[in-house]
């Protein structure tokens, strides 16, 4: 078989490439309407108040962290099992980092480990900042973080890069009912893109109104924020050091095309997880527990290994695998483990047992609209394979 199957990639039809069109024809490639626009209709479908797009999560994560004051001699703390940006936005901003361990069952933020943590951590060390991740699509304790969150005094920035439409208690991931900032991604490989794209949700204004102007070279129009009192009409202030982290009416005419699709796109993922777990449930693995009042957006579908043999194997396996076009994949290794986050004296000796142990046997399997019955019954097939084979 010539096609090959990535873990997960876009699903872009006609209606989008229209919409792109009709922007690229428009008189306004970036800074026009468009973009208010996706941030209007982002904010109906979350249920935030208020949204700003940009050009990236990874450069969302680092705005909200500066918009919410964190500086060097600050502590922030989020999870191993990430990508390396929700890490990099606190080294950026000169704070120091932690790291919380997952949970067994759902490998996400274990909020007992960090309650225990909170209360081990004196008080000068305690986080400004915890960023949690909702890993895979799937939902953590969002209310016990924020009863912690309250009782420790720090914010919450909410790593949804994964969890755009997911649903926690029926309500979704991003209405900011239990966090300071929520941050979602538009990769190619999330559930709905821009091309390239994030956005950063709040339902505090005056949070808002810091991320947009560090979102625009540090500038506003904003009177209440001039030093000068008579201005002219075209007359603007640098108010702080900012960056170019602007979205762009192209790719803001994708995201709004493709988030009429969303509900579409989170079934369509669910009902392929739904098939994967029929089929594979009496295999030597463990899926991600996803419980009853969650629902998973299932960015990935994310198995552990339990055998053993089989997690002694693993790259026989991942490339047995590879070999027959399946392009499974590791979300993550553990950040702590990066080369450069190893050269961090204070966290030389620290261990994070679950996280570590997940990264030695998990594989991400291909999950996306357009796969067909017959392409994950392929995909099952071979894995049971591999799993004989290498076990």
């Amino acid at each position: 078989m010539s096609f090959k199957f990535p873990y997960s990639r876009q699903k872009v039809d006609n209606a989008d490439i229209r919409s792109v069109i009709k922007v690229l024809k428009s008189d306004f490639l970036t800074q026009g309407p468009v973009v208010k626009e996706f941030e209007k209709k982002l904010s109906h479908f979350s249920g935030a108040k208020f949204v700003s797009a940009v050009n990236s999560a990874t450069s969302g994560l680092y705005l909200a962290c500066r918009a919410l004051g964190l500086k060097k001699n600050d502590f922030a703390w989020t999870t191993p099992n990430t990508f390396v940006s929700s890490a990099n936005c606190i080294i950026n901003c000169g704070a120091n980092i932690d790291f919380v361990d997952i949970n067994k069952k759902n490998f996400n933020i274990d909020v007992n480990a960090l309650e225990k943590k909170l209360k081990k951590t004196i008080k000068k060390k305690l986080p400004k900042i915890v960023i949690p991740i909702n890993f895979a699509g799937c939902p953590y304790d969002q209310k016990k973080l924020a009863y912690l969150a309250k009782k420790y005094n720090f914010k919450i920035i909410e790593d949804a890069s994964h969890a755009i439409g997911a649903k926690n208690d029926k309500q979704k991931v991003g209405n900011c009912n239990w966090s300071d900032a929520v941050v979602y991604s538009f990769h190619p490989v999330k559930i709905i893109t821009t091309g390239e794209g994030g956005a950063v949700l709040t339902n505090d204004k005056n949070l808002y109104e810091k991320i947009n102007i560090l979102r625009t070279h540090g500038i506003t129009r904003d009177p209440k924020l001039m030093s000068k009192k008579n201005r002219s009409y075209w007359y603007y202030e640098q108010v702080d050091i900012g960056y170019n982290f602007r979205i762009s009416d192209i790719h803001a005419a994708l995201g709004k095309s493709q988030l009429k699709k969303i509900n579409q796109f989170v079934r369509l993922r669910n009902s392929i997880a739904k098939f994967y777990k029929s089929k594979l449930h009496n295999l030597p693995i463990r899926f991600q527990e996803v419980e009853k009042k969650y629902i998973s957006s299932y960015h990935l579908f994310v198995i552990s290994l339990t055998n053993p043999i089989n997690i002694e194997n693993y790259d026989k396996i991942f490339k047995f695998l590879r070999q027959k076009n399946i392009l499974v994949n590791l979300h993550y290794l553990p950040v702590h483990k990066q080369p450069f986050y190893k050269k961090i004296k204070y966290l030389k000796n620290k261990k994070f047992e679950n996280s570590e142990k997940y990264a030695k046997s998990a594989l991400s399997l291909p999950i996306y609209p357009g796969l067909k019955k017959n392409n994950l019954t392929y995909i099952c097939n071979y894995l049971k394979q591999a799993l004989k084979k290498f076990g």
